[in-house]
């Protein structure tokens, strides 16, 4: 009996442990998302995938240093951006405009580094490359400085417009700087890469409503309410069906199909699991959506590999 008495003790103790250490590294990885989404980080890897994907579906050899300069280029338009919101931050976002107000001179001073090395890491691969890594910075700068009484993101559906293109020029242009493809293929991956960003963009719009509506930003979940907008990325996440069976009729990414199929349905998972009206957002929408392209240039490198 006693020593039924002693095992049981143990096996408590045990299992008391055993979620310490589970709180601990819940609370380690917590800190570490935090930190990459704060500074940035975690946004300019997305860029980074976005162009390494991109190299992909184009079905040639990657080119790291372009990808690198991806990297710089959405690091540093995200830090910029965040220096100019402020105010919208302050009211959705509290902690990382805390971090933005608290750092704002090494901010600047990373913007200013992040910039010079994409330019130049483009500049080392293409003269063309440069062009192309100088329309998101021009996007950028546009969409966060009011110019007068102007700012693109002013205008409702532009900013979620703007941002989509900028990530859609380096995803389907950048590639091509340094290898030619068809006009068709170009718009093909243009098109997808426009899709599943513009999506992304307004689901983040989506947690951002309460900071955008108080500081005069008419985003287009401001504009439509939560369940119009959960209907125009549902009909737009659709016109990649479609897109995709084109795709496949014409002969392009034979290999990704399963990849895009995931991409897909993973665009569905998230708009229906953003779009809702009792959830409370937080880092979550970080680690899934801009996390998306984690499993999908995964998948996809595996599939280039054996298909």
């Amino acid at each position: 009996m006693n020593y039924l008495n002693i095992m049981s003790n143990y096996q408590r103790e045990l299992l008391l442990y055993r979620i310490t250490i589970l709180k601990n590294i819940h609370s380690l990885f917590n800190k570490i998302l935090s930190f990459l989404t704060i500074t940035s980080i975690y946004i300019a890897t997305a860029g980074f995938l976005v162009s390494i994907y991109s190299f992909v579906l184009y079905e040639i050899n990657i080119d790291f240093v372009l990808s690198l300069a991806s990297f710089f280029a959405t690091f540093a338009i995200y830090n910029l951006n965040k220096l100019t919101d402020i105010k919208e931050d302050s009211i959705n976002l509290v902690s990382r405009a805390k971090f933005t107000e608290k750092n704002k001179h090494y901010i600047i001073f990373s913007i200013i580094i992040a910039s010079f090395a994409a330019l130049y890491l483009s500049f080392l691969q293409s003269l063309s490359a440069i062009y192309i890594i100088l329309f998101p910075f021009c996007i950028g700068f546009v969409y966060s400085i009011k110019i007068s009484t102007f700012r693109l993101k002013d205008i409702t559906g532009i900013k979620s417009i703007a941002v989509a293109l900028a990530w859609a020029v380096i995803g389907a242009f950048m590639p091509i700087a340094v290898h030619s493809s068809n006009l068709t293929m170009i718009s093909l991956i243009f098109f997808f890469f426009f899709v599943k960003l513009f999506i992304n963009t307004v689901l983040f719009d989506v947690r951002d409503v309460k900071g955008d509506s108080m500081n005069g930003v008419t985003t287009i979940p401001v504009f439509l309410g939560l369940k119009q907008t959960k209907k125009l990325l549902l009909v737009l996440n659709s016109t990649l069906i479609p897109w995709l069976i084109y795709s496949y009729s014409k002969g392009f990414f034979y290999g990704q199909i399963f990849v895009l199929i995931f991409a897909i349905f993973y665009g569905y998972g998230c708009i229906l699991y953003f779009c809702r009206e009792d959830i409370e957002i937080g880092v979550s929408l970080d680690l899934l959506v801009d996390g998306e392209w984690i499993p999908i240039v995964i998948i996809g490198l595996i599939f280039a590999k054996w298909i």
